[in-house]
């Protein structure tokens, strides 16, 4: 039995979901690390998403949203929802309904980044389409960047 000063698992995952969304997974273990049991914490995810106010979709978009506006791309996003214990169906669902423009969101980072010169060599090409890479733009998007960099050589 809790006393009056002590808080439920539902109340403290109201308090977390208030201030940003949480996927399941993570509220999961934040509930778990304050010690609440495996049942209660089971009832208290189901209870939160059978009401609408915890789910895996809306975490999603915001993150991809998130992720976007800091111009990361659409490979490295989907592999950190997966990583936060997202399923792929929820993530590419995300990734399809992002409204930006991957190719603009590329292009825009790569002339903030490296500048408006094209590469001097194979090198540093290389490495800047590794750097993109890592960026998780793919590699439609890098053949693309690629293009616009060429045509500046021109």
């Amino acid at each position: 039995m809790r006393s009056g000063s002590e808080r439920t698992p539902r109340e403290v995952a109201i308090g977390l979901l208030a201030r940003r969304e949480h996927a399941q997974a993570e509220l999961r273990a934040k509930l778990r690390g304050r010690g609440f049991a495996h049942t209660e914490i089971a009832q208290t995810l189901g209870d939160l998403q059978a009401e609408g106010l915890q789910s895996d979709d809306r975490y999603a978009e915001s993150y991809v949203r998130s992720r976007a506006e800091r111009s990361y791309g659409p490979v490295r996003i989907g592999a950190e929802l997966r990583q936060r214990g997202i399923d792929d169906a929820c993530v590419a669902r995300a990734l399809a309904e992002y409204e930006g423009d991957w190719d603009e969101i590329a292009r825009n980072y790569y002339r903030r980044h490296f500048g408006g010169a094209s590469p001097a060599d194979f090198q540093e090409r290389a490495k800047r389409l590794r750097h993109m890479q890592q960026r998780g733009f793919g590699m439609e998007t890098l053949r693309a960047l690629t293009d616009v960099d060429g045509a500046a050589d021109d």
